[in-house]
């Protein structure tokens, strides 16, 4: 009789609080927390070890349109990848990474006037509530994308357009987000050959250059911050000159003006490149088998170190969005040796290394664990991760503090008479796992809390 009361009494509630408790009563994972008051720093460091979900959603190619059947998953699969899974995703959890970078081609299936396409956008926030369902953090990008940001240099004012309205877009479709979502500026793109060659240009050219990376990392963080939602205090990543460590540190590079002070620099480590990238010889390079001499110890702390100082030192969190070298004709013993010391060394930096993974690379797709478990236990070491220690879920235990409780109940009744914004884990609370909150969980949990 209680709950049938309660019930119609918070049905009547929410009829008379309207669009507000209307809005709070159907919970998508991602959407349920507010912004917490800590620093990108803190952010940064709480993310762990990350891994990238490579050559799935920012596969692209004008083949692929001509050839595909015009769906999504055509896309999706395009380049080896299998349609994901929330088990692919959780794996990668399972498997101790706390954040998932999630490379996207915007530009697949795009409407006029760089539309983006609906449903595009709608398989890329299923990805995301899985990646924060697991309790990891998300980052996602404008990537490679067929290369149109490549263009820039030819024709600045109408990339720059196209360059906004993508933004204006996905910051619009991810604005209800809490901060386990992360926007990235770009991918390696931001730096161009045409306009500064790094061989032999002038000083010129190379300030003409890195005059329009700022540029373009401005554009960025003004369109977010005056986006809506959780965005003018979302925590934004930000592309190094085409996320080089040398590049990235020189003077000319310059982080955005941010109102909100909640930024971090993204570089990306294949060094040396004959080891982490070739897997056969190359006229600029030859292929290495082997990785771990003294030099490249040497090499690796150089460029860690340089991180440190120009940015860490400075408070500016650095995340290194992608490292990572092939399998394909390399030592076992030194792909384990290269990945995992690049890892602990910026891990010991504070920074976050986010191995570079694609089908077939370093984790596997059907097992949804990590091809090498040797790898994985050195992983574990670098970070203290135990999947046997971790903390179990208790079931009504919305704030996180261990058991179920009144509290539990008064936080559920204020959140659905939107009276409170943040549930810290608004899973536990989903009682009738009907992947929504409303007041029938409310009553399953009155009576959960007074059982125990």
């Amino acid at each position: 009789m209680f709950g049938k009361k309660l019930i119609a009494a918070l049905l009547t509630g929410a009829v008379l609080l309207g669009s507000t408790a209307g809005a709070s009563v159907s919970a998508s994972p991602a959407k349920n927390n507010g912004m917490r008051d800590m620093t990108t720093m803190e952010l940064v460091r709480d993310m762990g070890i990350g891994i990238n979900l490579g050559n799935t959603m920012e596969s692209a190619g004008d083949w692929i349109a001509q050839w595909g059947d015009g769906t999504v998953s055509s896309y999706e699969t395009a380049w080896g990848s299998p349609v994901i899974t929330q088990s692919m995703i959780q794996g990668m959890a399972d498997e101790g990474f706390g954040v998932v970078r999630v490379p996207v081609a915007w530009s697949n299936m795009m409407g006029d006037n760089y539309t983006i396409s609906p449903e595009y956008t709608a398989r890329v926030q299923q990805i995301a509530d899985w990646v924060i369902d697991a309790d990891m953090y998300c980052i996602i990008n404008i990537h490679w994308d067929n290369g149109w940001v490549n263009d820039f240099p030819k024709d600045v004012d109408g990339c720059m357009r196209r360059y906004e309205i993508m933004w204006t877009q996905i910051a619009d479709a991810f604005k209800d987000y809490d901060d386990h979502l992360m926007f990235e500026s770009q991918n390696e793109e931001l730096g161009w050959d045409s306009i500064w060659n790094p061989w032999g240009g002038s000083d010129e050219e190379k300030q003409q250059s890195y005059a329009l990376v700022n540029r373009v990392n401005q554009k960025f963080v003004d369109v977010i911050r005056a986006s809506g939602g959780n965005n003018p205090e979302r925590h934004l990543l930000i592309s190094g000159y085409n996320t080089g460590i040398d590049r990235t540190c020189d003077p000319l590079f310059r982080m955005p003006v941010d109102p909100a002070g909640r930024m971090a620099v993204s570089v990306h480590y294949y060094t040396p490149a004959g080891f982490a990238i070739l897997e056969e010889d190359a006229s600029w390079a030859k292929n290495r088998t082997t990785w771990g001499t003294d030099a490249d110890f040497a090499e690796l702390n150089q460029q860690m170190d340089m991180m440190k100082t120009n940015y860490i030192d400075k408070g500016i969190p650095v995340i290194i969005g992608e490292y990572g070298c092939p399998t394909k004709g390399k030592d076992p013993d030194s792909v384990r040796l290269f990945l995992s010391s690049v890892c602990r060394e910026a891990y010991n930096r504070q920074m976050c290394p986010v191995l570079w993974a694609t089908p077939g690379g370093h984790y596997d797709r059907d097992t949804c664990k990590l091809y090498d478990q040797d790898l994985k236990v050195l992983y574990n070491e670098i970070t203290g991760f135990d999947p046997d220690k971790q903390p179990q879920p208790v079931a009504g235990d919305l704030d996180k503090d261990g058991r179920c409780s009144v509290s539990d109940v008064i936080l559920l009744q204020k959140w659905l008479l939107g009276l409170e914004s943040q549930l810290p884990d608004w899973q536990a609370g989903d009682l009738n796992d009907d992947s929504a909150l409303d007041v029938f969980d409310l009553a399953l949990l009155k009576h959960a809390a007074v059982q125990r």
